[in-house]
């Protein structure tokens, strides 16, 4: 009796301690669902089926051994990923590296009002009411508000992404199609597949997440004793960001593909869906959009200013105050600012900005991984908390396999002509 009371407190301790740690993986993963990788997941799922959910399960085992590496290098260094690369590789390799970084994190941040543009015109709501209101509040949360309060939004923003399971029941999928084409996967090889297949790799698998990652487990202030619940923290986030990926895809599968509708962006899928599955299947996918996109619209420009300031020095905090890290809050504002107007421009190229912004990602990510993969091998940096073997083989073959994929993508127009 007694020691089942010590085992009971000992396991509330521990659910205790992981629910203090809880957030940095979770809200990183969950933001990986942003309005960019929505269309991307819609698009794939709409265009081929079933036929490229496969690629969410070597894109989870690679996702997990990475953000598990960046939460290790942010614990034992105590530094950002950015700072690590600038200290090691010198400032002309940091510069050019971060300028494609930081183009890269506004056509994201752009994506992001997209989204909410998009899902608040499916409820009848113009681009030119919702965009700025949300640019505001965005605002306002970072600079005005602390890491605590803006963590706890962040969380509740992560559950309301679950919206996606209803959308796909709805739609009525095939679960036995579905489990053949994730064994037997069947899609043909051309330019437009690769390119889909990086898209997706690269917006499950994105550059921004290295540094947002390690910087929140800096700003969090974890030490190696919360090690293991962080790893918790890390697995919990990218279930989340594969299963609610997984379920986009089925609910526009199930659905639009089915029946022949081509879409170009995830609000396309919003209203495609009423006619097929219903107008609540409709409405619920829309209001899943609007959530990740503002989640999304605070984030990735947040993830890109510490990353643009950590690489240079300055700065960089929510905690700290405007006075504290000038140059980290203009530059937030500055994003902020720009990817807004972006979308006010009328007939504004909005689709291939999204699309395109996840290729980039997805071309960008081996560069990043590999400044990774040099660095938490360095024991003068990780001293015994160096990487093991199994994790070496699976970070170096993601950046084998990522380096293959982009090279096909610029090679085979030239054979297709």
């Amino acid at each position: 009796m007694a020691f089942e009371k010590l085992s009971r407190k000992n396991l509330f301790r521990r659910l205790g301690i992981f629910l203090m740690i809880l957030g940095p993986g979770i809200i990183t993963g969950s933001v990986d669902n942003d309005a960019g990788g929505i269309t991307t997941y819609s698009v794939a799922g709409a265009l081929y089926g079933y036929g490229l959910i496969w690629t969410l399960i070597p894109s989870f085992i690679v996702l997990v051994v990475i953000q598990e590496m960046n939460a290790r290098m942010g614990i034992v260094t105590g530094k950002g990923l950015a700072d690590l690369i600038r200290e090691n590789a010198g400032i002309k390799i940091t510069f050019f590296i971060f300028i494609g970084l930081l183009l890269s994190g506004i056509g994201n941040t752009t994506t992001e009002f997209a989204g909410v543009a998009g899902s608040m015109e499916v409820f009848g709501v113009s681009k030119y009411i919702s965009v700025p209101i949300v640019a505001a509040l965005v605002w306002l949360l970072v600079v005005k508000g602390t890491y605590k309060i803006a963590e706890r939004i962040f969380l509740i923003f992560s559950v309301s992404l679950l919206t996606y399971v209803v959308s796909a029941i709805m739609g009525k999928p095939d679960w036995h199609e579905i489990g053949s084409s994730v064994i037997h996967p069947q899609v043909a090889l051309n330019t437009k597949s690769i390119a889909m297949v990086i898209g997706l790799v690269g917006t499950t698998i994105a550059p921004w997440m290295q540094f947002y990652m390690q910087s929140s487990v800096i700003e969090k202030g974890l030490k190696m004793t919360d090690y293991k619940y962080t790893v918790a923290d890390v697995v919990v986030g990218c279930v989340i960001t594969v299963v609610v990926a997984f379920f986009i895809m089925v609910a526009c599968a199930s659905t639009l593909h089915t029946n022949g509708v081509e879409i170009n962006a995830a609000k396309d899928a919003a209203l495609a869906l009423k006619p097929l599955a219903g107008n609540l299947a409709s409405q619920v996918f829309a209001f899943g959009l609007f959530i990740a996109s503002i989640f999304s619209a605070t984030i990735l420009p947040l993830a890109t200013a510490f990353f643009v300031c950590e690489a240079f020095g300055f700065e960089a905090g929510i905690d700290k105050k405007w006075g504290e890290a000038k140059e980290f809050y203009i530059l937030y504002t500055g994003i902020l600012v720009v990817s807004a107007l972006i979308i006010l421009i009328p007939n504004a190229p909005l689709i291939p900005i999204t699309l395109w912004s996840q290729v980039i990602n997805g071309i960008l990510l081996p560069v990043v991984l590999i400044s990774m993969m040099i660095l938490v091998n360095k024991k003068k940096i990780m001293g015994t908390y160096v990487n093991g073997r199994t994790a070496n083989i699976i970070g170096w073959s993601a950046v084998v396999v990522l380096v293959g994929l982009s090279a096909v993508l610029m090679i085979m127009p030239i054979f297709n002509r």
